[in-house]
């Protein structure tokens, strides 16, 4: 393939063989051989520090000693009980500074108990095995609407349901899974793993999942709080912010959740587009995904650069390190000044130095140029607003304000996920807001129907 000098932007940079095995599974799962081997290494400790360090409290010991005995069903039985994503948060977690980051492993031998493949040893043999784990409880006749089929409305939408309560989950995509279809890289989640955990996730019943509808659209606010008991909102952030600089808006400077999520529903990768030099702004897991998946696809280069250090990067240093195994050139203290162009065609982007002084960063007059055809923003998302009855709903933070059981300023409507302010944006901590919701949703129900038993007598 011939070099261009400006926009050189080309599918078919690899053979499909070739991107096979660039997608290919990143982690591969244990044989049972490599699990009991790793289960044995638990000390299975009393007040066990990796349980504190999962939010959404797995015990973790407990499902490790059921490994080491072969009970796979008890194993999966005690995740799910407490994550009913546990595959993909097996898959996705940042384990290195959640769970396996507290293991007391690490203090003797730098080398944690393998938790998260153990935990996905345990899940996929449920999701390949077909064996019912949990039973709803009775009908309650209460009905509940969850706009967003992410993390955390599945959480949620799940929990309900066990309650013995009805849920309607409303999504504007055309397939369930928030950022587990759509925002995560190819490589982590192989084999449609989303909608398969998916499937599992509804086969206990009582919840209906409507996909294409959307909310401000084809549904309000106002409207679900008079058609049902309780809504739970798990919306995300659809919005990107822009870079703010001059030639922002150029063809070939794109945003990276948008290419995550073509590459990530593209049906063949040898069609997909990719830069041969690629600049990805920003340092969260959206940017290293990028970066990655761009190398993977067959870029030249492909260039990270990060407005402060490492040390402020919400990328895990694990993510930074596969990042730049994978051949991934990290910058930092550096911020976009400009888009280089030439009639139009992104040529590269010009950066100045940064240093932070008390806290604040600061320009250092000093500026460098990177060479590139293609340019991903991964600034940060933002929240959009949506339609009737969301004004009533109060922020903080570009985000909605709700309490520690996730309820908001509005009665009846709770909210948790990336677009709630609730704590770190991780896929396991929207399961845990999404639990907590139900759960203060189920207690809020619960009292109301006792208050009109009370009021009728």
């Amino acid at each position: 393939m011939r070099f261009k000098e400006t926009g050189d932007i080309a599918a078919g940079r690899l053979s499909a063989e070739q991107l096979g095995l660039q997608f290919a599974d990143v982690a591969p799962p244990l044989s049972r051989d490599e699990a009991l081997v790793e289960a044995n290494r638990c000390y299975f400790c009393y007040d066990a520090p990796c349980i504190t360090a999962c939010p959404t409290g797995i015990d973790i010991p407990a499902f490790i000693r059921k490994i080491q005995t072969d009970n796979l069903k008890g194993a999966a039985k005690e995740i799910l009980s407490a994550n009913p994503l546990g595959g993909m948060c097996a898959r996705v977690c940042p384990t290195e500074i959640l769970c396996e980051g507290s293991c007391v492993r690490n203090a003797q031998e730098s080398k944690p108990v393998q938790i998260g493949a153990l935990q996905r040893h345990a899940t996929d043999w449920i999701y390949e095995s077909d064996v019912a784990l949990f039973k709803r409880a009775p009908e309650t006749g209460r009905r509940i609407a969850v706009v967003g089929a992410g993390p955390a409305g599945l959480a949620c939408a799940h929990k309900l349901a066990l309650l013995g309560h009805r849920v309607t989950i409303y999504d504007a995509r055309a397939k369930g899974g928030g950022l587990n279809e759509y925002g995560i890289a190819a490589y982590k989640t192989v084999d449609d793993f989303a909608q398969r955990e998916i499937d599992w996730l509804l086969s206990v019943g009582g919840i209906d999942l409507k996909c294409g509808v959307s909310l401000g659209t084809d549904v309000s606010l106002a409207q679900l709080r008079k058609d049902y008991d309780a809504v739970f909102l798990s919306i995300g952030l659809s919005g990107v912010n822009a870079l703010g600089v001059e030639g922002d808006e150029l063809p070939g400077v794109q945003s990276a959740v948008d290419f995550i999520e073509t590459l990530r529903q593209a049906s063949d990768l040898t069609a997909l587009p990719v830069g041969r030099r690629v600049v990805v702004i920003g340092g969260g897991n959206t940017a290293v995904d990028a970066a990655v998946q761009s190398r993977k696809l067959g870029a030249q280069s492909v260039t990270m650069v990060y407005r402060r250090g490492v040390e402020s990067m919400s990328a895990t240093w694990a993510e930074r390190e596969f990042a730049q195994k994978s051949g991934v050139t990290l910058i930092e203290h550096a911020r976009p000044v400009r888009i280089l162009a030439v009639d139009g065609i992104v040529t590269g982007v010009l950066f100045e130095q940064t240093v932070t002084e008390e806290g604040r960063l600061k320009g250092t007059g000093d500026t460098f140029e990177v060479a590139a055809d293609t340019i991903f923003k991964a600034i940060g998302q933002t929240l959009v607003s949506f339609g009737t009855g969301f004004e009533l709903l109060a922020t903080v933070g570009g985000k909605i304000e709700v309490d520690a059981q996730g309820a908001t300023s509005v009665a009846g409507v709770w909210a948790g996920g990336d677009c709630a302010q609730t704590g770190i944006d991780l896929t396991v901590q929207a399961v845990e807001d999404g639990k907590r919701a139900a759960q203060s949703i189920d207690r809020a129900l619960t009292a109301s129907i006792a208050g009109s038993i009370t009021q009728a007598a």
